[in-house]
């Protein structure tokens, strides 16, 4: 019974690795496929370094042929004039070896290059279309891998690999032609050990493929690692962390070092295999000729041919070992990519767009609900509705769902239930672009861009004028301290806004808001990172940017919302209050508790 279940149980196991098996065939055959179509658009290149590599093909097995002729018909009868001119072939056939591998180098690398090109373009494309979500559950190093260390593997494999393994097979069949045109037998002792290095070459391919998947994977999470230890390295300092992320790295840097030592020994294998099989195949060949030379059955020229073409025929075998690597790699890292470029996971156009040119009305949220994760909601069952000029703020302790409902607005994420409208028109249906033409945010954490200040200034507005620049700046307060920089408006920004206060860098982005000239604009937060005397600059700027405009201020600080015209206050998802800054100090409520908490002094004003 159970020689029975032991059985079904080995035969289960073979049907599922065969199943595996044709799965990955599948695979790897629609990546070539997906890998040709960029290679496609440079078919002449292609076939111009095939052709060439076909036609140089015959020109290393050759040589030992015009050897084997030269000892033979000159060298041995003492006909010194014809080896003169069989030794100027020689020098020509190696002159037209080594013009064909430049012209088959060059073509193969420059196809390489511009098949890449266009790949990296694509990746690029494709990430900027990608949702907010996808970039919450993927770490920035991780997409950097994709874009850098696996798109190479591809340039390697489409630069030297593909057209260099047509090269390599041509060459062989060539060789073993010659072979056997010299001498059959001798060519039976050399292929005698061709299927013990087959069966070594299949038991690498399936080793050496888990490897590299292993290998990529774990350079993909040490990227990932050193990008989020090097944005937050203040932070590691701060907290004296050093010791102890030295330790995960050391972790980390273990897991990769492992997977490529893994790789390292089954290369230490295989071609030391490789070559004792070669040796093996040569000494037979002397052994036997020796024999027959004894004999008179075979030519000294054809013994030392043999010998050069053992060494010659077991070169390619050996490259072809070299770019099955490249293959390996090239697939799994493939692989990785077309996953990525296959990621739904993005801001879809609407079905029936509607593109609104202007914002005339109202903004409404009615009966909103949002959760980043299921069932958590952030938002529950918000409704507002904000005229054209009017001036909201919305106030509440962190967790409320401020900043949230910018995101919905902004159509960064997706509402679960209700709808957005702006002057009747459901967002779900505005174009994104069209709609973030309309919308304009400041957000509370400003990135700026390497690059000059005008370019980051100018980020929204590109064809802005250095007048316009300079003005909008001159409203905000900006050109105070950005005239004073080294080089002013040209003035280089490092990464991230490097060297700048967080001061400067709210009133940069301020000025990048203004210069968008949002009809709806959006301050999340804005003068959160501020202090006294900029914050006064920032709040001079918007009252005189209010005017006339939509205008929406999400704050903690409830001196700067004040004088709105309608303040909202949020708790746990959910507007508690809504009214003017004097009303709900007169309620008493959320907004009054949070007033006093920010303003103690006003408690001993009471009670005194």
């Amino acid at each position: 019974m159970n020689e029975e279940k032991e059985k079904k149980k080995g035969f289960q196991q073979q049907q599922d690795e065969l199943l595996n098996a044709g799965r990955k065939k599948s695979a790897d055959r629609k990546i070539i496929r997906r890998l040709f179509s960029y290679v496609k658009p440079y078919k002449g290149l292609l076939f111009s370094a095939i052709l060439i590599t076909f036609a140089g093909a015959v020109l290393g097995p050759l040589r030992p042929y015009i050897t084997k002729i030269a000892i033979d018909d000159y060298i041995t009868p003492g006909n010194i004039g014809g080896l003169g001119y069989i030794s100027l072939l020689l020098l020509g056939i190696i002159l037209l070896d080594g013009i064909k591998q430049f012209a088959s180098t060059y073509l193969t690398q420059l196809l390489g290059q511009k098949a890449v090109l266009n790949l990296r373009m694509d990746i690029f494309k494709h990430l900027q279309k990608l949702s907010v979500r996808f970039y919450d559950r993927n770490p920035a190093g991780r997409l950097i891998t994709r874009a850098t260390n696996d798109v190479e593997a591809l340039n390697e494999m489409l630069s030297s690999g593909v057209v260099t393994i047509i090269g390599d097979f041509m060459q062989l069949l060539f060789i073993v032609i010659l072979m056997f045109f010299i001498d059959w037998r001798l060519t039976l002792i050399v292929l005698g050990v061709l299927p013990v290095m087959i069966y070594a070459t299949i038991t690498f391919k399936s080793k050496v493929r888990k490897a590299f998947q292993d290998v990529r994977g774990h350079l993909a999470r040490l990227n990932s690692f050193f990008q989020e230890r090097i944005a937050g390295m203040t932070i590691v300092q701060l907290f004296n962390r050093g010791d102890s992320e030295l330790e995960k790295h050391a972790s980390i840097n273990r897991e990769y070092r492992e997977a490529n030592i893994k790789t390292v020994f089954y290369f230490s294998v295989y071609y030391p295999l490789i070559e004792l099989l070669s040796s093996t195949a040569a000494g037979l060949v002397v052994w036997y000729s020796g024999a027959s030379m004894l004999k008179g059955t075979i030519t000294l020229g054809a013994v030392v041919s043999f010998v050069q073409y053992i060494w010659l025929f077991f070169r390619p075998l050996q490259h072809l070992s070299d770019r099955f690597n490249v293959l390996q790699t090239s697939l799994a890292s493939s692989d990785r990519i077309f996953r990525l470029l296959e990621e739904t996971d993005t801001a879809r156009e609407p079905a029936n767009p509607h593109v609104i040119d202007t914002f005339r009305d109202q903004l409404s949220f009615n009966n909103v609900w949002f959760a980043y994760t299921e069932n958590n909601w952030i938002l529950r069952d918000i409704s507002l509705t904000v005229k054209r000029g009017e001036k909201i703020a919305i106030v509440g302790s962190t967790g409320s769902g401020k900043t949230t409902i910018i995101n919905v607005l902004s159509k960064l994420y997706g509402i679960q239930k209700g709808t957005i409208t702006i002057d009747g028109t459901d967002i779900s249906r505005i174009p994104e672009e069209s709609l973030r033409k309309v919308v304009g945010v400041v957000m509370q954490d400003v990135f700026l861009f390497s690059g000059t200040i005008r370019e980051n200034l100018s980020f929204g507005k590109p064809d802005a004028t250095p007048e316009e620049i300079r003005s909008a700046a001159a409203i905000v307060g900006a050109d105070r301290f950005i005239e004073k920089l080294p080089g002013g408006y040209d003035y280089h920004v490092k990464e991230n806004g490097s060297g700048l206060s967080a001061g400067q860098k709210q009133l940069v982005a301020f000025v990048r808001a203004l210069l968008y000239n949002p009809e709806i604009l959006v301050l999340d937060e804005a003068t959160s990172s501020v202090d006294t005397e900029t914050e006064q600059l920032i709040e001079a700027a918007t009252e005189k940017l209010m005017k006339n405009r939509t205008s929406i201020i999400i704050a903690h600080r409830l001196s700067t919302v004040q004088h709105a015209d309608r303040i909202l206050v949020m708790h746990k998802g959910i507007i508690r209050e809504s009214g003017s800054h004097q009303q709900l100090l007169a309620d008493k409520g959320l907004y009054y508790k949070l007033y006093l908490l920010q303003h103690p002094e006003k408690i001993h004003l009471k009670t005194g």
